[in-house]
């Protein structure tokens, strides 16, 4: 399981999970969307925290930068 999230990416994939995941546990959204917002925030959180998407490897996608040397 090689990195396939970049800097920038996971940057912005932190960012977003967190703020979902406090729309969830501040009770800004609620119901489905609440859930919605919850499972979303975690996928993002976790992915940001690995740096690794299993949807970018099924895709094929990276952006993550060449290795050096």
């Amino acid at each position: 399981m090689g990195c396939n999230v970049g800097k920038g990416d996971q940057i912005f994939r932190f960012i977003l999970g967190v703020v979902l995941l406090l729309a969830y546990f501040l009770g800004w959204l609620s119901g489905t969307w609440g859930i919605v917002a919850l499972i979303v925030g975690i996928i993002l959180v976790v992915t940001a925290a690995v740096r690794f998407c299993p949807l970018y490897r099924i895709l094929g996608v990276s952006t993550c930068e060449p290795q050096k040397g």
